[in-house]
C-alpha cells in the first residue's frame, strides 16, 4: 500500500490500514517532541544554578549551552548515517538509550561536584537528543502525503513548545527551589551540585522507559527511505547526494540562522526587559514573562498545523519571517510595553519557523532523507555561534540595538520561504 507517491510503501506488518498506521505512529512520536523540547529548555534552569554552585563566569556558564549546540554540530552527520542503516525507529531507540544514559551521568557529576563532569554528561545527552531529531523529524515528514507535511511536524513541534513551556516550573521546583534552601543550610558546592540528581535521575527512567516502548511498538516502515530495502538504490532524481539539493542546502542556511535568531533573542530577554527605558524590571519578575515567548511558539504551532492544511508552507514561512522582522525592529526602535510586548511576540511567529523549513528542506529527497536530516541538523549550531555575535553587539552597541542581527536572519528566512526552497 502507499498513501501516496512520495512516500512509498510501508510495511505489511504494521497491521492497519496505511491511515491508521500512520495516526498512531504520529501520536507516539508526540511523546519524543515534548521530552526533548523538555530537556532543552531545563538548560536555562541548569545555567544559573551552576554558575552559582561552581562561581562561574558568564562565559563559563555559557558553556552549557555550547556542549549541547556543539553535540549537534558534531552528532548529525554520523547519526544520519546510522539511522540511513538503522531505519528511522531502531535510531529512535538507539537516541533514546544516549540520552538516558546522559541524564543517569549527572548523578556522578552532581557527587563529585565537577563542572567539567556535568558538560561531560550534558554532551552525552545532547547527542541522543540529535540522534533522536535526526530519525523523528524526516519520519513525521514522510508519515502522510508531502503537501501536509508541514502541518504535520508543526502538529508534533507544538508539543516540542509545550515541553519548553512546562519545563522552567518542573526546574524551577526540583532545582532552583531546592537549591535555595539548601544553600541557606550548607553553603558547599557539593551539597548544592547534588540537588539536580533526582529531577536528571527521573528524566533517565522516563527516556528508557520510552526506549522499551519504541522498541515494542509496530510502527510503519517508509520503504522508499529504507537502504535495507533499497540498498542498491544510488540515485535519486539524478542526484547522488542531499548535498547536490539546492533547497536543502538553503534549507540548511535557514536552520542555522532560525535557530541562531531564537536563542540570541530568549538570551537577551531578560536583559532587555530589564532596561530602564523598556520595563525596569529585575530579573526574578522578567524571567515570568519568558512564558509568554515560549508560549506563543507553542500556540503558532497549533495554529500553523491548521492553516498550512490550506495554505502553502512556503507562503506561511516567508509572512511569519516578515512580521517577526518587524516586530523586532519595533522593539528595536520604542520603548515602554511596545518593545516589551513586541519582542514577547516573535515567539507566536517564530512557531512554525523550525518545522517548516525542515520539511520544505527535505521535500522529495528519497533515500537521501536520512543524510539531510543530518545535515539539517547539524545547522542547529547556528544555536551556539550566533548569540555570541549578538553578545559582542550588545558590548558594542546596546542590547536593544543588538537585535539588528535577528533582523538579518528573519530576512534570509523570508527569502527561503518566498523563493529558496522552491525546487
Amino acid at each position: 500500500m502507499a498513501s501516496s507517491i512520495n512516500i512509498g510503501s510501508y510495511s505489511s506488518n504494521a497491521g492497519e490500514n496505511g491511515s491508521g498506521s500512520y495516526r498512531f505512529a504520529l501520536i507516539s512520536l508526540t511523546s519524543l517532541f515534548f521530552m526533548w523540547g523538555f530537556i532543552t529548555c531545563l538548560n536555562d534552569i541548569l545555567i544559573p544554578h551552576l554558575k552559582a554552585v561552581f562561581s562561574l563566569n558568564y562565559t563559563q556558564a555559557m558553556l552549557i549551552q555550547f556542549c549541547f549546540f556543539g553535540a549537534y554540530f558534531l552528532v548529525s552527520i554520523p547519526a544520519g548515517n546510522l539511522v540511513k542503516k538503522l531505519g528511522y525507529q531502531k535510531g529512535i531507540v538507539t537516541g533514546l538509550v544516549i540520552a538516558s544514559i546522559g541524564c543517569a551521568l549527572f548523578y556522578p557529576a552532581a557527587t563529585l561536584a565537577t563542572y567539567n563532569l556535568f558538560l561531560g554528561a550534558l554532551f552525552v545527552l545532547a547527542s541522543g537528543i540529535t540522534i533522536l531529531q535526526v530519525a523523528a523529524n524526516p519520519y513525521v515528514n514522510a508519515l502522510g502525503s508531502s503537501e501536509t507535511a508541514s502541518s504535520r511536524l508543526n502538529l508534533t513541534q507544538a508539543f516540542n513548545a509545550l515541553g519548553t513551556t512546562v519545563a522552567p516550573f518542573f526546574g524551577a521546583m526540583l532545582i532552583l527551589s531546592v537549591a535555595s534552601s539548601v544553600s541557606s543550610d550548607l553553603a558547599n558546592a557539593s551539597a548544592e551540585a547534588e540537588v539536580v540528581k533526582l529531577p536528571y535521575l527521573l528524566l533517565s527512567g522516563a527516556l528508557a522507559i520510552l526506549a522499551l516502548i519504541f522498541a515494542k511498538l509496530d510502527l510503519p516502515v517508509i520503504r522508499e527511505h529504507d537502504h535495507s530495502v533499497q540498498g542498491e538504490v544510488q540515485t535519486h532524481l539524478g542526484k547522488t547526494s542531499a548535498l547536490q539539493s539546492k533547497h536543502l542546502v538553503l534549507g540548511a542556511v535557514g536552520i542555522f540562522v532560525y535557530v541562531g535568531a531564537e536563542v540570541s533573542i530568549g538570551s537577551f530577554l531578560v536583559n532587555f526587559l530589564g532596561e530602564s527605558h523598556i520595563a525596569g524590571m529585575p530579573e526574578a519578575e522578567a524571567a515570568h514573562y519568558i512564558a509568554y515567548y515560549w508560549g506563543g511558539a507553542m500556540v503558532g504551532r497549533f495554529i500553523g498545523s491548521v492553516v498550512m492544511q490550506k495554505v502553502p508552507a512556503g507562503s506561511v514561512l516567508a509572512f511569519n519571517a516578515f512580521i517577526a522582522a518587524l516586530l523586532v525592529l519595533v522593539a528595536m526602535t520604542s520603548s515602554g510595553s511596545i518593545a516589551m510586548w513586541a519582542i514577547l511576540g516573535v515567539g507566536l511567529f517564530n512557531s512554525i519557523m523550525f518545522p517548516t523549513i525542515f520539511s520544505l528542506a527535505l521535500r522529495d529527497l528519497g533515500p537521501h532523507t536520512s543524510q539531510g536530516s543530518g545535515i539539517l541538523c547539524l545547522a542547529i549550531v547556528g544555536g551556539a555561534i550566533l548569540p555570541l555575535f549578538q553578545g559582542m553587539l550588545a558590548d558594542n552597541l546596546g542590547v536593544q540595538h543588538a537585535f539588528i542581527l535577528p533582523v538579518i536572519c528573519y530576512g534570509f528566512i523570508l527569502f527561503y520561504g518566498a523563493k529558496g526552497s522552491k525546487m
